[in-house]
């Protein structure tokens, strides 16, 4: 996906979370461990947001592997250390498609 596409992708992702009532705490988050596009809190939660385009649905999940999943998780605890943050907090995707956004809570490795 070209950086153009994925910024859009974003910018639609951070809307539909506002919209769902999440406040946006900070995007584009990086450590030697990976990237979180969107870090948003709602409920007392935190969530670690992996923003994915795609065609459809089940494309976009699929394209979170394992491994990615372990780069957020790790850059999550690095984020939450950094910041001194004792809550709970999830980590998440919003898969962005042509004519729907939809979001996964709590994935699992």
């Amino acid at each position: 996906m070209s950086r153009a596409r994925g910024d859009i992708a974003e910018e639609r992702a951070v809307q539909f979370l506002r919209d769902s009532g999440f406040r946006i705490i900070d995007r584009n988050v990086s450590s030697r461990f990976g990237e979180i596009d969107i870090i948003a809190l709602r409920s007392d939660i935190l969530h670690f947001i992996e923003v994915k385009s795609a065609l459809d649905y089940e494309l976009a999940i699929r394209n979170i592997t394992p491994k990615k999943l372990q780069r957020i998780l790790r850059t999550a605890d690095v984020y939450m250390k950094k910041h001194c943050l004792e809550i709970d907090y999830s980590i998440d995707a919003v898969a962005v498609m042509p004519e729907s956004i939809e979001m996964l809570e709590n994935i699992t490795i």
